[in-house]
């Protein structure tokens, strides 16, 4: 079992060293940072992290092949290897064609632009199963990284549509699917290991996290605010195909994202349909939600943000509260196969426990 963190990227440099830190001591597995646009670099915040971290894997998630060149994308991938010392894997996706949109970069063939993109990723950073006679015109197909890889890089692809999940399960090392609503992890799973199988690959050899977003509080009403305010500025975004399957549409959360790109509170436009995209409430209706993923089969749970109503402190309520139920969870499996489980070790300074 493993356990991830992942944290935006408008958060204060000092601010995500000190959450590094402390999901570093809590024995999470890895922390992910995304790169929105014009917020901060994440290779950058990725950069800091590598140097005052020791054990955590660390992660970007993701960056796009329109907004900077594949060749770009790996020396910056490269580079964090090295600082890191072998730490680092890279999520690539084809992005959000509306935030792409704000930049005034357009986003032609996504699926068959982020193929190749992996494709030439792994083949620049270390991997040897990738053929360069199946990358026509790409001279880095032929010229190497003027720098040493040293471990070969993971590359995850950032995906939620069923072909960019196949698709990654046929030539990426892992895939990063955001799940709306959590328990769509089974119909993720079931599209990637189709593609697996198609290329013929190992299931046990691909990572698949299942990213959700949660939000924690001892006030279940205020966690559950905080998740409906990222609802409100992201639901329209959201895969109508997504949407769809839990009786939404992007049009839905028009209400809400207007006041909320305003930098207005729209909590009280967010319904229980909405709200059920993530995880939020009190420690109890996480564990309960995080349960029926493991029981989905889910080996490696990804908490993503708002975390909870105070960023600094419910990080470290989130990341508690997982990593006591996968114990939990662990124990119960091993119980059951008759084998010791593996001992997790955790906080309790929030005053629960299972």
């Amino acid at each position: 079992m493993r356990f991830s963190l992942r944290l935006n990227n408008d958060v204060a440099p000092d601010d995500l060293v000190l959450l590094a830190r402390t999901a570093e001591d809590l024995g999470f597995d890895q922390l992910w940072v995304s790169n929105d646009l014009f917020l901060r670099s994440a290779p950058v915040l990725v950069g800091a992290l590598a140097v005052r971290t020791t054990t955590l894997g660390l992660g970007i998630a993701v960056m796009n092949p329109y907004s900077v060149n594949v060749v770009e994308v790996a020396m910056a991938a490269a580079t964090l290897q090295e600082l890191s010392g072998g730490r680092f894997s890279l999520g690539l996706g084809a992005g959000s064609e509306e935030f792409l949109g704000w930049a005034g970069l357009a986003r032609p063939a996504p699926l068959g632009t982020t193929r190749q993109a992996v494709h030439v990723l792994r083949l620049l950073l270390g991997h040897e199963d990738v053929d360069p006679a199946g990358l026509p015109g790409w001279a880095a197909a032929k010229r190497p990284l003027g720098m040493p890889v040293g471990r070969p890089v993971p590359v995850y692809v950032g995906a939620m549509g069923p072909r960019m999940l196949h698709m990654a399960g046929e030539c990426a090392d892992g895939a990063l699917p955001l799940l709306y609503p959590p328990e769509h992890f089974a119909v993720a799973r079931r599209q990637v290991e189709d593609g697996i199988a198609a290329a013929g690959r190992s299931r046990a050899a691909f990572d698949l996290p299942a990213c959700f977003w949660v939000s924690v509080a001892q006030d279940a009403a205020a966690g559950r605010a905080a998740l409906a305010n990222k609802l409100a500025y992201y639901g329209p975004s959201i895969s109508p195909t997504l949407l769809a399957a839990a009786g939404l549409a992007p049009g839905d959360f028009l209400p809400a994202a207007r006041l909320a790109q305003r930098g207005e509170d729209a909590a009280a436009l967010v319904d229980d349909r909405m709200l059920s995209l993530g995880i939020a409430g009190a420690a109890q209706d996480v564990v309960d939600r995080c349960r029926g993923l493991v029981a989905l089969g889910a080996d490696h749970l990804s908490v993503g943000p708002p975390l909870g109503p105070d960023p600094g402190r419910s990080a470290q309520k989130s990341l508690n509260v997982t990593l006591t139920t996968l114990r939990q969870k662990l124990h119960e499996a091993a119980a059951t196969a008759g084998v010791e489980a593996p001992v997790i070790t955790t906080l309790h300074s929030f005053g629960y426990r299972l």
